[in-house]
């Protein structure tokens, strides 16, 4: 159990939390909630013991494993992905060296050494199978597809992976290693939508204690029991996941103005009495009474949880055609379509006005189809047609990296050509993303990353244009600034192409989507649940959409035979003899972790070599038709 007590943490002048008690321990999954640039970040570092708090102590027992995912990781190379996610296990991977190494020097040791080596050899297996060691590559294997891997990348160098696939295998490192305390500052922030849904599930299940910080209300839902928040330089603690939060929440503000308006009243009432007989000789003692209680009345503060509700109002742009953008039978790959086919055979049609979600899996093409839809790809054959009138803003997370941090806010807005054109007023324009009053005037280098984020929003949708493309919009975003996001779609008379893992967002927004998936673009009228929660999507077949209601063509019906009927077999056969196979892993366990035999004045030596070949024959058997397993089963699409 971990607690903390006092905590207060100031930078300058700048006071961000102050008497912040809390307690972290197992079956306590807390979702830390708050603004930007409240302090979430520092508050997860001081618990953790990267930074020092500047009052109060954090206790953490000696034996307390705290396992920490941070926003920015550094650079990893000189290992591949599986042996990187393998560092999350280094007590059972030392054990299986220390067994490898002992089978050696077993194999050329003889008398007393031989029987002391046996001895070693047996309580090493021993410790080793009490560790799980037997399953704990699988279990890495099991963690990395269920993050979005490829079996095919599980092999693959670090120094080959992005910064967002760098931070999965940092989660799977994490998850794998099973800590006492886990910790994460938004774990979801580079995931996609089927990997979202699968963290659910494994985090839901956490027997130990989490802390984590979200911006997904669906995925605190899903895995919070308490909220923490962290609002007005104090933290309040809630029972209960999101929806209970909001609540709870609403119910402690209306009893709180409630008080401070009493407060404010008897206040009053005792300052009218002062101001009467203040000059009054037979009231004096009464009045100095009244003045001396007013001094020292600890006075009500009424917490201000997110900003008030923003108006926006956005340039109208011109009227485009009604479609907007279409796909008529588009091929695409890349390296001149010599490259692997990413899309195949894709149509559909984009309409004037309307909010459009693209999810799918990271790899799957999201990206693919936002550059042929902005002319930076060429489809190998098909047509992707923009329609008239069309005038076209995209806005990705690069865009935040790219502000001047020597300019203020006000500055950097001013950078947009023709933001301040007719009677606009660019600082009440900047106000309803959150830059009020002083904080225009704020350099762009002192904000928070989600304040740059939401920044570069703000000139994204400043532009007066009809299709605006949004790639991952929500990351490092905090709930208030999503929901600025949220209203400002809103708002938007235009058309919008979004890609997000916010599934509150989409639902909130968007009136279609296109499931992107196994090289295929499918178009859905609403925002079905059944595509926004994958696990069902992989249980159970789809409906085809409704052609004359979403502009796809009608595809052929399928075959009554099914095309994969002998993969299915061949994974049918593969999963039994894998079974079987760990079978004869657990009967040579069994053997080698028998003390008869070790022990005894006459200890068969060739036995216990032989048991050892046995059981390391096994041991390379399950695991090659594992991987048999996991290549067919990612053919299938499973």
């Amino acid at each position: 159990m971990l607690t903390a007590s006092g905590l207060s943490r100031s930078f300058g002048p700048h006071t961000l939390f102050e008497d912040v008690s809390l307690r972290l321990g197992d079956g306590r999954r807390i979702a830390l909630v708050g603004g930007n640039g409240t302090g979430k970040t520092t508050l997860l570092e001081v618990l953790v013991g990267i930074q020092e708090p500047d009052s109060g102590a954090v206790h953490r027992p000696r034996d307390l494993r705290i396992g920490y995912l941070p926003q920015e990781l550094p650079t990893e190379t000189g290992r591949t992905v599986f042996q990187q996610v393998m560092l999350g296990a280094e007590a059972v991977t030392g054990l299986a060296h220390e067994i490898e190494a002992l089978g050696h020097e077993l194999a050329e040791a003889a008398g007393s050494e031989s029987t002391r080596l046996l001895a070693a050899y047996g309580e090493a297996q021993s410790r080793f199978e009490q560790l799980g060691g037997y399953a704990v590559e699988a279990e890495a294997h099991r963690i990395l597809s269920g993050l979005g891997f490829d079996p095919a990348d599980h092999n693959r160098p670090m120094g080959e992976m992005s910064g967002g696939w760098r931070m999965r295998v940092a989660l799977a490192r994490l998850l794998l290693s099973a800590p006492d305390l886990l910790v994460m500052d938004e774990p979801t922030n580079h995931l996609d939508v089927d990997s979202v849904a699968w963290l659910e599930q494994q985090l839901a299940a956490w027997p130990r204690g989490l802390l984590f910080v979200s911006h997904d209300r669906d995925f605190i839902d899903a895995v919070a029991n308490r909220i923490l928040e962290l609002a007005g330089n104090r933290v309040t603690e809630y029972v209960g996941g999101f929806a209970e939060f909001v609540l709870a929440r609403e119910e402690r503000l209306a009893a709180q103005r409630a008080a401070a308006t009493q407060q404010s009243r008897r206040v009053a009432d005792t300052e009218r009495f002062i101001e009467r007989f203040r000059y009054k000789a037979t009231k004096a003692r009464q009045v100095q009474s009244r003045v001396k209680a007013l001094e020292k009345l600890d006075r009500i503060v009424v917490d201000q949880p997110g900003d008030p509700k923003a108006r926006f109002g956005f340039p109208t742009p011109r009227r485009s055609s009604r479609v907007v953008a279409e796909f008529e039978g588009v091929t695409a790959s890349y390296d001149d379509g010599d490259g692997e086919i990413v899309l195949s055979d894709v149509s559909f049609a984009v309409e004037r006005g309307r909010t459009v979600a693209l999810v799918g899996p990271n790899g799957a093409g999201k990206t693919t189809l936002v550059k042929l839809m902005t002319g930076r790809l060429v489809p190998i054959s098909g047509r992707v047609t923009i329609g008239t009138n069309v005038d076209l803003s995209t806005f990705d997370q690069l865009q935040a990296e790219v502000l001047d941090d020597r300019r203020t806010v006000l500055e950097e807005a001013r950078t947009v050509p023709g933001v301040e054109q007719g009677n606009r007023n660019l600082r009440t324009y900047l106000a309803s993303f959150g830059f009020r009053g002083d904080a225009v005037d704020r350099l762009v280098g002192d904000l928070s990353g989600g304040e740059q984020t939401r920044l570069a929003l703000a000139k994204a949708l400043a532009v007066p244009v009809n299709l605006l493309i949004l790639d991952e919009p929500t990351n490092h975003l905090d709930l208030p600034s999503c929901d600025v996001l949220e209203d400002a779609l809103l708002a938007y008379p235009g058309t919008v192409v979004l890609i997000t893992h916010d599934r509150h967002l989409i639902r909130s927004v968007a009136d279609s989507l296109v499931e992107v998936r196994d090289g295929r673009a499918i178009l859905h009228e609403g925002v079905p649940d059944r595509v926004l929660y994958p696990a069902q999507v992989l249980a159970k077949p789809r409906p085809k959409p409704d052609p004359a209601r979403s502009g796809l063509k009608t595809e052929k019906p399928p075959r009554r035979r099914d095309p994969n009927q002998a993969l299915r077999r061949r994974l049918k056969r593969a999963e039994k003899a894998w079974e079987e196979a760990e079978t004869v892993v657990l009967a040579t366990q069994a053997a080698l972790a028998d003390p008869g035999l070790y022990s005894g004045p006459s200890t068969d030596h060739a036995a216990v070599r032989a048991a050892v070949a046995a059981h390391d024959a096994a041991c390379d058997r399950a695991a090659d038709l594992m991987a048999e397993w996991e290549t067919l089963n990612a053919r299938l699409g499973g």
